[in-house]
């Protein structure tokens, strides 16, 4: 064990004094730092200038390995995010939501959308070092664009793809093919897209309020659309680092993996998580 050789003291307390600062939580700017990115070289620094002590910078990565901490890339959140609202739909709207489409029999259908590529997608793979990976590109800016909606109940999928602009006529004809298939009652949750509240599928919703009921989303919250797991593990298994040279190719390996995921729920609902029941305090039933 590391100590320092005049107090001796273990250089992990020195390290976890560091962690607990919640400057380390946050950016390097935070603590006067010009960065916004954490490393060992810059925790290093920190170290020596607050206690006056110098480690190794591979021994402060693994003490901070010891103490929780990851080296991870970051992720943006919109500076129009509203915690209050967001608070509010999952502690009073999310479990009112969902105990009233248990009550009805209904599917619970979180609905969104994604794009494919058929110039690729970049992802994390293991190689030999100083040797970077490389994929094969088209080049080309044609996407595949899928809009999709998953039973937070069920697990059941239900998708349809195409090369078209996303808008509110093929929003609609969407929920017209799920009500279609289906005979129990449907509530849907969506985000803010502008197809999805435009006053043509508000129509839509309005002329079929028998069966269709619609919630929304607080504004950028991603993160409480549990499809959005579905959409990182197709990207992630069929099409990162992976070359297409035709479009045909990209809409195969998606439509592939998407039709694998509807012919098996279990599996879209293990993908889900159950983040969101945690909050509504309903744990979540056998299908």
């Amino acid at each position: 064990m590391m100590t320092y050789k005049k107090h001796r003291i273990p250089a992990r307390y020195f390290c976890a004094g560091v962690a607990g600062d919640t400057r380390i939580s946050g950016r390097g700017q935070q603590a006067g730092y010009a960065t916004g990115c954490w490393n060992a070289a810059l925790i290093q620094d920190l170290i020596q200038r607050e206690f006056g002590k110098t480690f190794h910078v591979n021994y402060i990565s693994t003490l901070l390995k010891n103490l929780g901490f990851s080296y991870q890339k970051a992720r943006f959140v919109s500076d129009h995010l509203d915690e209050v609202a967001r608070k509010r739909w999952r502690s009073r709207q999310w479990p009112a939501i969902l105990r009233s489409a248990r009550r009805q029999g209904a599917l619970l259908l979180f609905a969104d959308e994604a794009s494919f590529a058929q110039w690729g997608s970049l992802g994390y793979t293991w190689a030999l070092r100083g040797e970077q990976p490389v994929v094969k590109t088209t080049g080309k800016r044609k996407g595949y664009k899928v809009m999709g909606m998953v039973d937070y109940l069920s697990g059941r999928l239900f998708f349809h793809g195409g090369t078209e602009r996303l808008t509110a006529k093929r929003y609609c004809a969407f929920l017209a093919s799920i009500l279609k298939q289906t005979s129990q009652p449907i509530v849907v949750i969506q985000d803010g897209a502008s197809y999805h509240t435009a006053a043509e599928t508000k129509a839509f919703v309005a002329a079929h309020a028998d069966r269709l009921t619609v919630h929304q989303l607080p504004s950028y919250s991603p993160d409480y659309n549990p499809i959005e797991h579905l959409w990182r593990n197709v990207k992630r298994a069929k099409t990162h680092n992976r070359y297409f040279p035709t479009f045909e190719a990209l809409v195969e390996a998606v439509d592939a993996a998407l039709t694998t995921f509807q012919n098996d729920p279990a599996a879209v609902r293990q993908l889900m998580g159950s983040h969101l029941e945690a909050t509504a305090n309903c744990p979540r039933k056998a299908a």
